[in-house]
């Protein structure tokens, strides 16, 4: 299966590709070092007015709080 993932070359550039799952190892495109595939984070946010996440629920009434007060 293809899919995109995150290479990290030994000058410490970062780039995405799509490829095999396979591939653990591809040449970076902008200095031509091998680069080595890495575990990259998730993308995802917490719906804090929902309230089943408190940390994220105490987080947005805190920052809502303080909007309303003028201080940011």
């Amino acid at each position: 299966m293809i899919r995109v993932y995150d290479f990290l070359c030994l000058t410490d550039h970062m780039f995405e590709l799509f490829v095999s799952e396979e591939i653990e190892e591809a040449t970076c495109p902008e200095c031509g070092t091998k680069a080595r595939r890495i575990i990259s984070g998730g993308n995802f946010k917490l719906d804090a007015m929902s309230g089943d996440y408190p940390t994220a629920t105490a987080k947005w009434a805190k920052h809502h709080e303080r909007a309303a007060n003028g201080k940011n």
